[in-house]
């Protein structure tokens, strides 16, 4: 290992150390389940704002929609204005009045007026789905991170990082809980937001400030001329590309929404004026960062050769920031190009380390507090055993994910966030939506809304390109997940939103029809007061 690399691997290893210590600082604090869970509803609005960014802006956005556009151009931008418009939708419809009408977990909202044991079974069922959906995307990009750090591209160091990724996930989330959790996402932000405006500030630097002329130099080395500035490049050849373009925007823009790992965070806060103030937080640390992944995209695709931008192309656009970064710091070889790469690297994966202790922990506490404690044990268990069960929980995932995201190594980590999305809004939006404003909607609904859209939008991404039909790029690299001598391609879009969501508005529609809850309606208006007010927010659901 040369001097740069040696530079590189131990600013890395510094960000773990800090993240670890902050770990066990908050363990301390941990006393019973409202501190695992919801870390005491201690945490300032401008403290969860900050968490909530840290959360929210995973390594999808940071590597996978900058590599996007730098492959891209315009059409990969659509991806950072399709996450930004979903975060305001989910403020809009459910972050506030979920977080007054729930308690731990996005089950507590939907069980509070209904038969706890099928709704809190289907909705944790789908919470882990999503979940783990999520973990593939962040193990992937902490994968590439490293190869790239240690200059190899070895497949067995992969498949190494993201072991080790999965056992650090594990030890934040069954050691530090949400206090812990929160406070590696809100340091985790502030590097992102450091990290990225100073990369912005060197890329603008070397055009004279001058956007338009970054534009053009981008459009004229990426090969492709005018059409890198125009849509159609990728969601535009023909129309089935088209339809899988609207797809994938209806997934983005509602699939927030349904994330439980961004909406449980809302339940950090004392008060729901607090909760507010998060959002107000969040939205300008969100706006500002998706628009510099506007000049991290186009950045790359205008400064890096041609070999590099190769690399990038054959990591499906993953490598773009951290490239980038190695180049406006001196290039390869360089002792400013290594300190900027182990600068970015070292954000990168402490994005991926806070994002995937908040998938983990959501997951972990919806089968300890839904599955074991309300559906198998009605309710009576202790607040040691939920917890007890909560941290083999938390191991269970971490290993699930650890296996699921070593075949998913070839895939651009934002598109498989994309399918998560597309899940979430799928099985989760309906249900939600449903509760809060049909007075009718009752057990059945939320039954068949939730195992509706999980079912479909999971079976039509097996039976989509993503798994297999999409042959080999010129490289003879498989595109697809299966190997290229199975085709069960039937369905034709990679993003499965634009028939699954419908599909799980219908079902919940029409499983609340064909049945009559007459408790379910009675309990309505207490539900409504409860989720304008906040009042109740921190009592068990017990019924």
């Amino acid at each position: 290992m040369d001097g740069d690399q040696l530079l590189t691997t131990a600013l890395f290893l510094a960000v773990v150390a800090l993240t670890i210590a902050i770990t066990i600082r908050a363990s301390r604090s941990n006393k019973g389940t409202a501190s695992y869970y919801a870390a005491g509803r201690n945490f300032s609005g401008f403290q969860n704002g900050l968490a909530i960014g840290g959360d929210y802006m995973s390594a999808a956005s940071f590597l996978g929609i900058s590599g996007a556009i730098a492959l891209y151009g315009y059409d990969g931008f659509l991806y950072s204005i399709g996450f930004l418009v979903a975060w305001l939708v989910a403020l809009l419809l459910v972050a506030e009045v979920l977080r007054n009408s729930g308690r731990y977990t996005m089950a507590d909202q939907l069980a509070y007026r209904m038969r706890q044991r099928p709704v809190r079974t289907a909705a944790a069922t789908s919470t882990v789905v999503v979940s783990i959906f999520y973990l593939l995307a962040q193990m992937v990009g902490a994968g590439l991170l490293v190869t790239l750090l240690l200059d190899v591209e070895s497949e067995a160091v992969k498949n190494v990082t993201i072991f080790f990724v999965g056992a650090l996930m594990i030890f934040y989330v069954t050691v530090g809980g949400m206090r812990g959790t929160t406070w590696v996402q809100i340091v985790k932000a502030v590097l992102l937001m450091v990290g990225s405006a100073l990369i912005v500030v060197l890329v603008l630097a070397n055009f004279g400030f001058n956007l338009s002329e970054l534009l053009g130099t981008a459009s004229s080395n990426s090969g492709k001329g005018d059409a890198f500035l125009q849509p159609g490049l990728r969601y535009g050849v023909d129309t089935t590309s088209k339809i899988d373009f609207l797809s994938l925007g209806i997934a983005l823009v509602l699939g927030t929404a349904g994330l439980p790992h961004i909406l449980i965070r809302f339940y950090t806060t004392p008060t729901s004026r607090d909760a507010r103030k998060s959002v107000l937080w969040a939205i300008g640390l969100i706006g500002a960062f998706y628009l510099m992944t506007l000049v991290l995209g186009f950045g790359a695709a205008a400064m890096l050769d041609s070999d590099a931008y190769a690399r990038v192309a054959a990591s499906g656009g993953n490598l773009a920031s951290p490239l980038l970064a190695e180049e406006v710091g001196g290039g390869a070889g360089s002792t400013g190009g290594a300190v900027l790469l182990a600068l970015i690297a070292a954000v990168a994966f402490a994005t991926i380390l806070a994002v995937v202790a908040g998938l983990t922990l959501t997951s972990s506490s919806s089968v300890a507090h839904d599955l074991y404690n309300s559906v198998f044990r009605k309710g009576e268990a202790t607040e040691q055993e939920e917890l007890k069960v909560a941290r083999f929980a938390a191991a269970g995932i971490g290993l699930v994910a650890i296996l699921l995201a070593i075949p998913a190594q070839k895939l651009n980590i934002a598109f498989l966030v994309a399918l998560a999305f597309a899940v979430a809004a799928s099985a989760n939006l309906p249900a939600i939506i449903y509760n809060m404003f049909w007075k009718r909607f009752n057990t059945r609904g939320a039954v068949w809304s939730i195992y509706g859209g999980l079912i479909s939008s999971v079976g039509l991404v097996i039976f989509s390109p993503v798994m297999s039909g999409k042959g080999v790029d010129p490289n003879g690299k498989n595109l697809s997940l299966l190997p290229t001598s199975i085709d069960i391609s039937y369905f034709p879009l990679e993003n499965p939103g634009i028939v699954s969501i419908p599909l799980g508005f219908l079902l919940g529609w029409l499983g609340t029809i064909t049945s009559r809850e007459p408790d379910a309606e009675e309990r309505y208006t207490e539900l409504e007061v409860r989720a304008l007010s906040g009042a109740g927010a921190e009592v068990a659901i017990t019924h």
